[in-house]
């Protein structure tokens, strides 16, 4: 699979094509050799991410265009705070404007969410993972943001673990069946099987699953499951949780709470880009 290096060069490849495309229009009204500077603040708190992604922006459609960040990604920073200073030539500043801080205000975005809901349950040992509810597209990116939050990845794709859910175990014909495969087709990949009941649980620890998700368990049996567990397997609880539902969970001893929203339900930072010509 491709490096992050290679996909931020293709993600922003892909955001400058869909936004120039032929060309630039407007900006051809500025003369080229008319060079300008500025600054991009954001208006509200936020967690940075997304650094090289507008580093990318601006080398893709102007080399020439110079970068001074004052903060790097993970810093949290306060409204209007300013994030970097830039100059070159106006043409270039102007058509990556948009793509970059498109880049930057989603990027810190998920961080930012991601850091509010682990902050809530950072008197636990719980880690909270993102899942594959990602914009299409830019899964790396919103999981590189994740991390910048505080928080950590579950798996990148299909392709890195096992995660055999229900219909997986009817088409496989059982629990132990699935496990029993997954250790023969991928020895060494991560196997976790979903489990809806206590009988599930005991079926996926006797067949030696590496990670074992809890799917809408409620509190009480979660606690159960722990107890039950003793550290066999990793466990993980998933299914709806939200800022309302995390702490308890969490309190619960359980390893892993997979939660979508870190990624699908982010809201992008309101950030200004500043300029005057040179």
């Amino acid at each position: 699979m491709h490096s992050l290096e290679q996909t931020i060069r293709e993600n922003v490849r892909a955001a400058l094509l869909e936004d120039i495309g032929s060309g630039d229009i407007t900006a051809e009204l500025i003369p080229l050799t008319q060079n300008a500077l500025g600054r991009v603040i954001t208006r509200e708190p936020t967690i940075i991410a997304g650094q090289a992604w507008v580093n990318e922006v601006f080398r893709q459609v102007d080399p020439r265009i110079q970068l001074e960040w004052l903060v790097q990604d993970g810093d949290e920073v306060a409204a209007d705070a300013e994030l970097f200073r830039f100059n070159g030539p106006a043409r270039g500043l102007l058509t990556g404007e948009r793509a970059a801080l498109n880049f930057l205000q989603l990027l810190s975005g998920t961080a930012t969410r991601c850091k509010s809901f682990a902050r809530k349950v950072s008197h636990t040992q719980v880690k909270l993972l993102d899942t594959r509810k990602t914009i299409p597209g830019l899964r790396l990116a919103q999981k590189y943001a994740v991390t910048c939050g505080q928080c950590y990845n579950h798996r990148i794709g299909l392709y890195d673990a096992f995660l055999i859910k229900e219909n997986h175990i009817m088409a496989c014909g059982g629990i132990t069946t699935a496990v029993r495969t997954a250790k023969q087709i991928a020895p060494g990949k991560p196997v976790e099987v979903e489990v809806e009941t206590i009988d599930e649980l005991k079926e996926a620890l006797n067949a030696g699953a590496d990670i074992i998700m809890l799917d809408n368990f409620s509190l009480d049996d979660m606690r159960y499951a722990v107890g039950y567990n003793a550290g066999k397997a990793k466990l993980e609880a998933s299914g709806g949780i939200n800022d309302q539902t995390l702490v308890a969970i969490a309190e619960t001893g359980v390893d892993f709470i997979s939660i979508g929203t870190l990624t699908k339900d982010c809201k992008a930072i309101d950030l200004s880009m500043r300029l005057k010509a040179e």
